[in-house]
């Protein structure tokens, strides 16, 4: 992969559509979840809670406030506002030397907006099974 992980998925981001995210993926990726208590394991569980939550997070008001980026890894700080909620989360992204993710980690607050993402991420997932 020639596009760093993380311009990629900025690239992503910007064009609110998940397609692509298999490529930018390792098979053995694993998404970490604030609402999820288990990690989801794989390329097409990950993808599937990653699309999910484009559908969720990603409105006009999602934008990243601050990067922190290491040679394989970046935590992305981010705030959105759901129904008069201000999100306030960040992404903790680790990659291979490949250049694909092999880890996402989104912790968020407050308690408020937690509550609210598992809402609409619960009716997301369903909605797509």
């Amino acid at each position: 992969m020639n596009e760093h992980p993380i311009a990629a998925w900025h690239r992503l981001v910007a064009s609110r559509n998940p397609v692509g995210l298999d490529a930018l993926l390792a098979e053995d990726a694993v998404f970490l979840s604030p609402v999820v208590h288990s990690p989801q394991r794989g390329r097409k569980l990950t993808a599937w809670y990653l699309a999910a939550a484009f559908h969720v997070f990603f409105n006009p008001t999602f934008r990243y406030v601050r990067e922190i980026i290491g040679e394989s890894d970046a935590m992305l700080e981010f705030e959105t506002t759901l129904e008069g909620v201000l999100v306030n989360g960040v992404d903790i992204i680790k990659w291979n030397p490949a250049g694909r993710i092999v880890e996402f980690k989104v912790m968020l607050r407050p308690l408020k907006a937690i509550n609210l993402i598992h809402q609409r991420m619960a009716a997301m997932l369903q909605s797509t099974q």
